[in-house]
């Protein structure tokens, strides 16, 4: 995979973590795993598997809105973020119609400024050395790549016999774009029963809702009523992990934070810029992270450049999904509630300490990664699940299914 940074090390090596840690799991459950082992080239396709979705033989929509992308400011390059209607609106209200002849006037910071002040998403492009100096870089450099804190008690839930790593395990995933779809997914290939609850009122861009839908049922709940949330807590008092990609102060605020969690009950969030610092509240996505964080700054090269895949997005997935196995692990040995944290500066982070890498594309066919299933969108072309596990391979039992179509309700 081209670029300086070691994505494909960093694919495989999260693909390699989740499968050694499915395989731990598996054996504590009777079935032996079997010798564990990743595809190099396979985890780095997987880490850009929208790009490979085909519904019918054609790719099922843009995933960029047409005013998304990298914009010359008066002192360097801002990215906004436009894929929703009312992000684009945020911008169109901070800059006008003119989008690029206003940001051109104007510093990157202002532009960024007004972006948000407006409700929408933006970045400036900054070098690593910037984004290290900043308050949130070195708060984001404190983290724990992935944190698993044990937050109040409970008892042990050994899990029991089975001939999958996750069977029976319940998950509710609150997520949207492609970090914390790519952790339901993930697990669901484990053999967990993961319910994506989203809303209708909400959002959402097709081809990454194709993309992470594999394996799960998907059923509306709209969280601002009293009803919605009453059948939320009902959906959580009888799942093991709640997996939940909000705004930081958000879910807290319709009561389902980290304070209310039933005992025994695992939550996982995953953020843009981190748990801490000034800006953990902020909107952010793969493309604007890039930029923040300096992965997109090249010395000697006057305009963001991306990385090869959504990696930071991706890998963020995976660590989440780790972070829900090594949980599960804990509390069945020893009990209690348990948070998994996770975000997308400090994946940025990581891949920027494994070091640089020359390289180009290898331009190979990747028919061999490649698969088709039967949907309610059509035959799905999409890459096969990497990661092998011989003692119980990875599968997802059933395509992405449509938004909404299933009840709020478990098996």
């Amino acid at each position: 995979m081209a670029g300086p940074y070691r994505v494909a090390h960093a694919a495989a090596w999260c693909v390699g973590r989740v499968t050694a840690a499915a395989g731990e799991l598996l054996r504590e459950r009777g079935t032996d795993p079997g010798p564990v082992s990743v595809d190099v080239r396979h985890a780095a396709e997987a880490f850009r598997s929208e790009r490979h979705l085909r519904v019918d033989g054609a790719f099922p929509g843009e995933m960029w809105a047409p005013l998304s992308g990298d914009y010359r400011a008066a002192d360097g390059w801002v990215r906004l973020h436009c894929n929703y209607p009312h992000h684009e609106a945020a911008v169109r209200t901070a800059l006008g119609d003119d989008v690029a002849g206003e940001v051109a006037t104007l510093p990157a910071a202002v532009v960024v400024a007004a972006v948000l002040a407006a409700g929408g998403a933006a970045a400036a492009l900054r070098s690593p050395g910037d984004w290290r100096a900043h308050p949130q870089g070195a708060a984001v450099a404190a983290e724990p790549l992935v944190s698993v804190e044990r937050i109040g008690d409970g008892p042990a839930r050994p899990l029991p016999r089975a001939d999958r790593p996750l069977a029976g395990v319940r998950v509710l995933e609150l997520t949207h774009v492609i970090a914390g779809p790519v952790c339901g997914r993930t697990l669901a290939a484990h053999g967990a029963d993961v319910l994506h609850v989203g809303a209708a009122h909400l959002p959402a861009v097709p081809a990454a809702v194709i993309d992470t839908g594999f394996g799960k049922r998907t059923c509306h709940l709209d969280l601002r009523s009293p009803e919605g949330r009453s059948a939320l807590s009902g959906l959580l008092a009888d799942a093991d992990v709640m997996v939940q990609s909000f705004r930081p102060d958000s879910l807290p605020g319709k009561g389902f934070g980290s304070n209310d969690l039933p005992p025994g009950k695992i939550l996982v969030s995953l953020s843009a810029y981190g748990h801490s610092g000034p800006w953990r509240t902020r909107r952010g996505f793969d493309s604007l992270v890039q930029l923040a964080t300096g992965i997109a700054h090249r010395d000697g090269v006057d305009q963001p450049v991306p990385l090869p895949a959504q990696a930071l997005d991706h890998g963020t997935g995976w660590l989440a999904a780790y972070g829900v196995l090594t949980a599960l692990r804990r509390r069945a040995a020893a009990g209690g509630t348990w948070h998994v944290r996770v975000s997308l500066a400090r994946t940025a982070h990581w891949l920027d300490r494994l070091g640089r890498v020359e390289s180009a594309e290898h331009g190979k066919p990747v028919d061999a990664y490649l698969s088709q299933m039967d949907s309610p969108f059509g035959t799905v072309r999409h890459v096969r699940f990497p990661g092998t596990l011989p003692g119980s391979p990875p599968r997802w039992d059933h395509g992405p299914r449509t938004p909404g179509g299933d009840p709020p309700a478990w098996w």
